[in-house]
């Protein structure tokens, strides 16, 4: 099978570089920002579209300083300032053991992930890193994972979009591959459930069982796909 990981939020806990740019950002701007505890829930959603809601504007002048506010803390310090979950490098060297494909899949940008990547000692786990561009392309989680089935010639059928939150649910069902949603991440479960993922995982050897089942079952029903609702 072929296993596209979402970043933040399911191999990397970014919590405290996230929050700490996302305050910076604003109080370069001249606001307040908000405690730390308030802005976890912009773990995983486009940045422009969280600062569209935290500043209350649709300025794109405003929001490409906010965006430069918090890139400039981020490449710095930023993005060091997380931690891999603790069970994720067994999991993934067990998933790559079982004979699948690895990849990240996140709509951080690419520059950024494959660095985050090769810091934590995990690039060896993936057969390739993909992001959004730094110009806001493919930040949609659907069209990136569009964009990865065909630059890499991937079969849908073969596919599993793993995150957690309800953006790597609907990108993959948009692209009628399988999606598999885990509870550790910035997601709420009522979050998930309500995106309709085809399997649920609160553990690393949990996510493992559900991909090694559907890997028996190539050959059943194709997984769901929500185009053209």
């Amino acid at each position: 099978m072929e296993l596209f990981f979402d970043l933040d939020g399911t191999l990397t806990d970014p919590a405290l570089g996230i929050t700490l740019c996302l305050q910076h950002a604003v109080a370069r701007l001249g606001g307040q920002p908000p405690p730390a505890a308030a802005l976890t829930r912009f773990i995983g959603p486009p940045l422009r579209n969280t600062f569209c809601e935290l500043l209350s504007t649709e300025d794109p002048t405003l929001l490409d300083a906010a965006i430069a506010h918090y890139r400039d803390r981020f490449a710095d310090v930023g993005m060091f300032e997380n931690a891999v979950y603790s069970d994720v490098p067994a999991g993934l060297a067990a998933l790559c053991a079982d004979g699948h494909r690895l990849w990240v899949v996140t709509a951080k940008p690419e520059v950024y992930a494959r660095t985050i990547v090769s810091h934590f000692g995990l690039d060896h786990h993936f057969a390739a890193v993909h992001g959004s561009e730094l110009s806001g392309a493919r930040t949609d989680k659907g069209d990136l994972i569009r964009h990865v089935l065909e630059r890499e010639h991937l079969a849908r059928e073969a596919v599993w979009m793993i995150g957690d939150r309800v953006h790597d649910v609907t990108g993959g069902r948009r692209n009628g591959v399988r999606t598999l949603a885990v509870l550790w991440g910035y997601g709420t479960e009522e979050e998930l459930r309500t995106a309709g993922p085809d399997a649920m995982a609160a553990s690393m050897d949990e996510l493992r069982r559900h991909v090694n089942r559907g890997a028996t079952s190539c050959n059943g029903p194709a997984p769901r796909s929500s185009a053209g609702q």
